[in-house]
C-alpha cells in the first residue's frame, strides 16, 4: 500500500506552512510599522525557516544546489540577512523577496531544476507510488 506523503514531503510541507505563515507575520508588521525588537525574533525565524527548506529541497541530492529554484531561493535568503543593514528599506526588500518567492515557486519545473552547472534540466521522476 502507497503512503500518504512520504516522510520528506510531510517535513517540507510543515516546514513551508511555518515559513509562510512566519513571513506573513515579518511582513505585515513591517508594513505596520511594528518595532524592531518585536519583528526581529521573526526575521530570524524566517531566515532559520528558509534555510531548513533548502535542506529539506537539497536532500538528497545535492546536486540540485546549482538548479535556479536553489539560486532564488539563496537570493531571498541573502535579502533577509540584509534587513538589519538595511532597516530603511526593509519593506521594499520583504516585498522584492516575496516576489521572488512566488515566481521562483510557481515557474516551470523545466526552469525551477534547471542547473546553471550542468547546464541541462535535472527534475527528477515522478514517484508514481505515492497517493499525492
Amino acid at each position: 500500500m502507497a503512503t500518504l506523503v512520504s516522510p520528506q514531503r510531510a517535513w517540507n510541507i510543515a516546514a513551508r506552512t511555518a515559513h509562510i505563515g512566519i513571513t506573513g507575520v515579518l511582513l505585515g508588521g513591517h508594513v505596520f510599522n511594528v518595532s524592531a525588537s518585536r519583528l526581529l525574533p521573526f526575521l530570524y525565524s524566517a531566515i532559520a525557516t528558509g534555510v531548513v527548506l533548502a535542506l529539506i529541497e537539497l536532500y538528497p541530492n545535492w546536486r540540485g544546489l546549482f538548479e535556479l529554484r536553489t539560486l532564488v531561493l539563496g537570493a531571498k535568503l541573502l535579502m533577509l540577512t540584509a534587513i538589519p543593514w538595511l532597516w530603511d528599506y526593509r519593506v521594499s526588500i520583504l516585498v522584492f523577496v516575496l516576489v521572488l518567492a512566488s515566481v521562483g515557486s510557481h515557474m516551470p519545473g523545466r526552469f525551477r531544476h534547471f542547473s546553471v552547472i550542468e547546464r541541462r534540466n535535472m527534475k527528477p521522476m515522478r514517484d508514481t507510488t505515492a497517493v499525492i
